[in-house]
């Protein structure tokens, strides 16, 4: 494989308790840390792993989003991934951009790239849609591979496993395809200093969808963001005919 494709999504650290704004349009993200989604941090770890099997020769890190995804691009190039592409969506589009854009613009660009392989995470933390690596692959017509636990290359292929409801499924595929990384994939390395000085000096391309010939027209409007219900506190009941009498009372039996 010569070239692999990683997406790299910047979204609200995974420690950071989130807050609806006031308006309910959306949740706070001025002044919010972010970092890489989890998920694809293990997509870059697989691809240089590749890489330093001699089974890959470029990773190529690729963001949509505005100014501050390029945080994530210098984050996957300390990594370990050779150079990065800024598909620029100003943040007042991407709050509307959906994974039926990004994956029209992840697929035009594993063409221009001539990319052998396109590795995402299987879903962003933020929205957990789960469906970015499914829309690639279906967009560029090429096999895919989702829930990756296991990534192994032989000569015919791809033999990838699974992580499926109740087990691990094995199955084989050709290249080029879409993988989509799961947790158990791997455990992502930690960038080091002098790798984070290195990655300051690796190219980085900015482009737009349109340069890509993308529309990213919003398909949807948001009506309303609401915080989840506050749960009610517990109670402790004296004997099984107490709690039959409360289950009732709350409308559950």
């Amino acid at each position: 494989m010569a070239r692999v494709l990683v997406g790299v999504k910047r979204v609200i650290d995974y420690a950071v308790k989130v807050r609806v704004k006031p308006e309910k349009n959306g949740v706070v993200t001025q002044g919010v840390k972010h970092s890489m989604n989890p998920f694809d941090e293990i997509a870059v770890e697989e691809a240089v792993k590749l890489k330093e099997k001699k089974l890959a020769g470029e990773i190529v890190a690729v963001s949509v989003g505005p100014t501050q995804s390029q945080e994530v691009i210098r984050t996957a190039l300390a990594m370990g991934a050779d150079r990065g592409i800024h598909v620029e969506v100003p943040a007042a589009e991407y709050e509307l951009l959906q994974p039926v854009h990004v994956s029209k613009i992840l697929a035009k660009l594993a063409l221009e790239e001539k990319a052998d392989l396109v590795i995402l995470g299987k879903q962003a933390i933020d929205d957990d849609a789960n469906q970015t690596a499914q829309m690639t692959a279906a967009v560029l017509d090429w096999p895919q591979a989702t829930f990756c636990n296991k990534v192994e290359k032989t000569d015919a292929g791809l033999t990838i496993v699974r992580e499926i409801d109740g087990g691990l499924e094995t199955i084989k595929t050709k290249t080029p395809a879409v993988l989509s990384a799961d947790l158990r994939l791997n455990t992502p390395r930690y960038a080091t200093l002098p790798n984070i000085m290195k990655a300051k000096k690796k190219p980085l391309k900015k482009v737009t969808p349109k340069d890509l010939g993308v529309d990213t027209t919003p398909r949807i409007e948001i009506i309303s963001v609401e915080d989840p219900p506050v749960r009610q506190a517990g109670a402790v009941v004296a004997d099984v005919d107490a709690l039959v009498a409360k289950l009732k009372e709350g409308g559950h039996v």
